[in-house]
């Protein structure tokens, strides 16, 4: 399982942007947070807006709406449903959603919206962390599909990975001066990469099998239906 050998090298980044910078809404081809399941206003009772387009306020009395709990990650922060992400789509997406829901610009709005900007702002930063480093996204990937591993499993690394690891642990140890740190940077950056493509491969795999299975299925049930 590739949970414990890529553990070592795909941690989650600690780097997040910088402050977010004036409030503007999204376009109409932008991905809202509010759901279907929330048809009508709490403020005005009014219709929730169309089934394609900004949903985050009421269209008519500009109130935000409470997010949609239903709502993945990846729909969210208008990503594909994939192990290979665009980090920089995915950053501009994240300060563009902040810069429309955080809760510095509802401070002088209703209790209801405060409260729904939080929920929103918290949410936007769980799915941009969450998608930003490779691991979690991997373990996100599988928890969509209904396979959920527990926080602190690991798995036996095989020993071929195991001594790789401790020759760069060697290596670390004996390190002198910045042109050495350099060269275990990129040793160690080559074979992140090398688990990370490994993985989203994998996940292609699986994706198309599912796919190819679907497929294959529904063709059962019409020759049935026929």
């Amino acid at each position: 399982m590739w949970g414990g050998r890529t553990g070592a090298f795909l941690r989650p980044s600690g780097w997040w942007p910088t402050g977010v910078l004036g409030r503007r809404l999204l376009n109409c081809n932008a991905a809202s947070l509010a759901g279907s399941s929330s048809p009508r206003c709490w403020n005005c009772g009014g219709p929730g807006g169309p089934p394609r387009g900004d949903r985050f306020f009421c269209p008519q009395c500009r109130a935000l709406q409470p997010p949609d709990p239903t709502r993945d990650y990846f729909s969210l922060m208008d990503c594909n449903r994939s192990f290979r992400v665009d980090t920089v789509k995915l950053q501009h997406r994240y300060q563009q959603l902040q810069r429309l829901v955080h809760p510095d610009f509802f401070s002088q709005r209703s209790q209801n919206e405060k409260d729904f900007s939080e929920k929103h702002s918290t949410l936007v930063n769980e799915a941009y962390k969450t998608l930003l480093a490779p691991l979690s996204r991997g373990l996100y990937l599988l928890k969509l599909r209904g396979i959920e591993i527990p926080e602190g499993t690991d798995y036996e690394m095989d020993s071929q990975f195991l001594t790789e690891i401790m020759e760069i642990n060697e290596k670390l140890a004996e390190a002198q001066g910045e042109i050495a740190m350099k060269e275990i940077e990129s040793i160690v950056r080559a074979k992140q990469k090398e688990l990370t493509d490994d993985v989203s491969r994998a996940f292609e795999r699986v994706f198309q099998l599912t796919v190819e299975r679907n497929t294959s299925e529904r063709r059962r049930r019409r020759m049935i239906v026929q």
